[in-house]
């Protein structure tokens, strides 16, 4: 073993490690919710962001900004109204004078874009040009104003919400923004004991304070070290076949996307599928990636990625039923390992 495979060794323990350190903080303060935050944790290890979806009252701003306080990142939450302009989130620039020189000069004034968690509260109900600008500031990891270019701190995480309920006045993400993010989350009602526990916990103590469990510099070190997780071909052909299998026109394609699908995933959903099982399989410890971590994260990967027709609709279909549908239709190939199996690991320099 060379010291390439060594350190991605020790950073593989060192985040399975901290994965469970993390969850341990945010169970003080937050009830239930462990997938959301397994997701959540998944996408910033992968460098991507995510939509959360959910209606009002379940916590998913204490949720953030504890998640951010676990991780030692600056939170920032902006409410997107229908007057929200780009300016306001990305910043301006301000005219200053020199009172020595009496001179003056342009100086570029940071908006609350500039953070490394970010909560786009509601972004369905601002117009599509400051989407626009959250969109560059999402894809290109910077923002643009007058003629340069300012980089975005790292790590950088969007996390948007969206109310399923209220749907009058706002302004639907184009398919080619929701393409940019990683995961598509549901935040679901708490179970009976949950609640009981919220609110027994929020009517009688005040929320303790999470302890950091990582800074900025380890965060981007296993992130690198997630990247650096070998996939197999087999894994990888699974990820593929799941993914042209949701193109209508593709030779792939079942009878039943072809009845139902208007618009299925492209390159970039196989790109972030594979990334985030990459994600998955290094939270828990794991040298290598395993089929089931790609079907473990098809739905949140790939739901927001589908348009389904009238047909679809019609028939009472939604993107995670044609997901489950194919999860049962594409087999992996015969030697594709599970997480109860083993592939030959290859930890490449």
């Amino acid at each position: 073993m060379n010291d390439t495979e060594s350190g991605d060794l020790a950073g593989l323990e060192q985040l399975k490690a901290a994965h469970e350190r993390i969850r341990g903080q945010i169970a003080r303060v937050i009830v239930g919710q462990e997938q959301v935050v397994d997701l959540l944790l998944t996408s910033i290890f992968a460098r991507g962001h995510c939509i959360l979806e959910g209606v009002p009252g379940l916590a998913k701003t204490l949720l953030v900004s504890t998640l951010a306080q676990s991780l030692s990142l600056r939170f920032t939450r902006i409410q997107f109204t229908p007057d929200l302009m780009p300016s306001d989130i990305t910043g301006t620039e301000v005219m200053q004078e020199d009172r020595s020189t009496g001179s003056r000069h342009f100086t570029f004034v940071h908006g609350p874009l500039f953070t490394n968690v970010l909560l786009a509260d509601e972004i369905n109900r601002t117009p599509p040009k400051t989407q626009a600008a959250l969109l560059e500031g999402m894809q290109e990891r910077q923002v643009s104003a007058g003629g340069k270019r300012y980089p975005l701190p790292e790590p950088f995480f969007v996390l948007a919400t969206q109310n399923p309920i209220e749907q009058e006045g706002t302004y639907p993400l184009p398919e080619a923004q929701l393409d940019r993010f990683l995961f598509k989350v549901f935040v679901d009602y708490p179970t009976a004991e949950e609640e009981r526990s919220i609110y027994r916990m929020s009517s009688t103590v005040d929320l303790p304070e999470p302890v950091p469990v990582l800074n900025d510099e380890q965060i981007a070190q296993l992130q690198e070290t997630v990247r650096r997780i070998p996939v197999s071909d087999y894994v990888l052909d699974y990820a593929m076949a799941l993914v042209r299998a949701t193109r209508r026109d593709a030779p792939e394609a079942p009878q039943f996307v072809r009845d139902w699908v208007l618009w299925g995933a492209g390159p970039r959903g196989g790109q972030a599928l594979v990334l985030a099982a990459k994600a998955r399989a290094a939270l828990d410890g794991r040298p290598e990636v395993a089929v089931d971590d790609v079907t473990a994260l098809a739905r949140p990967v790939l739901r927001h990625r589908l348009v389904l027709n009238y047909n679809a609709e019609a028939e009472g279909q939604t993107p995670d039923t044609v997901i489950e549908r194919l999860l049962e239709t594409v087999a992996a190939h015969d030697r594709a390992e599970t997480s109860d199996g083993r592939i030959e690991r290859v930890l490449k320099a």
